[in-house]
């Protein structure tokens, strides 16, 4: 309600609890998101007939051709080139960025994976094998820590 009723009140009081984003969405709709990106995937491939064609192994096939197509966008650049893309370039490279992020989403569903729990629990382990008091400034790999 837009006059600060009840139903203010009453997210008020859901957001302080932790159940609500700031924007007013209720806490776990950031996976809704990704489940009607996915229900978006599967009818756009049902409605072509490719459903044939997205056996994890094609779809982790294209998935890296995708990400290649993203590093491209940025070969012979220089750090600081890579931070300052032109509008153009820097909408090409969100494309790329899209076709990545739309076959991770098709192959986790084929293999019905959960995207954020699988990234939850990656996160987990890596603050595990990369503990910040050992880590910290330096790039060496947990094995070398």
């Amino acid at each position: 309600d837009c006059c600060g009723g009840r139903g203010s009140v009453e997210r008020g009081q859901a957001w302080s609890r932790g159940l609500m984003n700031n924007d007013g969405s209720k806490k776990g709709d950031e996976m809704n998101e990704l489940e009607v990106l996915r229900d978006k995937l599967r009818t756009f491939a049902a409605d072509r007939d490719w459903d044939q064609f997205h056996s994890p192994k094609n779809i982790s096939m294209a998935l890296a051709v995708e990400a290649s197509e993203l590093l491209e966008h940025f070969q012979w650049l220089t750090e600081a080139q890579s931070h300052k893309l032109l509008p153009e370039k820097r909408e090409e490279v969100a494309q790329e960025i899209a076709d990545v992020l739309l076959y991770l989403v098709r192959i986790a569903d084929k293999l019905n994976i959960n995207l954020v729990d699988a990234a939850n629990k990656k996160l987990t382990l890596n603050a595990k094998k990369y503990p910040a008091e050992k880590s910290r400034g330096n790039n060496k790999k947990y094995t070398e820590l």
